[in-house]
């Protein structure tokens, strides 16, 4: 599955404006609206991103940089997203803790992404809120 891709179908159905940014391999997923910035690095395991997620922050951050300042109340709200397909069960806790690291961005970090529906549930703190209201048969008589 193309997670990248499947983020992108994710963000655009919540109303984000997105776009690839091709500067760093593999690509990045940005992604904005009238509240916030962010954008989606895809790994191919957790093995991948843990050695690799502060530098490719840092890449992205600095590329952007004169966009974020321009950004004004914006550029508080910058997330940084980081999913990978594989994940070793013994490194959950680590991948746990990248969201708990609060320099520069706010941070979505989730390994074990293989299906749409990861995908989306990994995107959930982006979306509106989606209630689906259980309605039973009523004998109002």
């Amino acid at each position: 599955m193309d997670i990248a891709r499947q983020a992108e179908i994710v963000l655009r159905g919540a109303g984000y404006e997105t776009w690839p940014w091709t500067g760093v391999a593999p690509a990045v997923t940005c992604f904005e609206n009238a509240a916030l910035i962010g954008f989606v690095h895809v790994f191919s395991s957790a093995d991948e991103l843990l050695p690799r997620w502060e530098a490719a922050q840092q890449a992205v951050l600095s590329r952007h940089s004169a966009a974020l300042r321009a950004a004004g109340a914006k550029a508080w709200n910058v997330y940084s997203i980081f999913l990978a397909e594989d994940q070793a069960p013994s490194q959950q806790r680590a991948v746990e803790r990248i969201e708990e690291n609060f320099a520069l961005t706010r941070k979505i970090a989730r390994a074990g992404v293989r299906t749409q529906e990861d995908v989306a549930r990994a995107l959930l703190p982006l979306t509106a809120v989606k209630a689906q209201p259980m309605l039973s048969d009523t004998n109002f008589q």
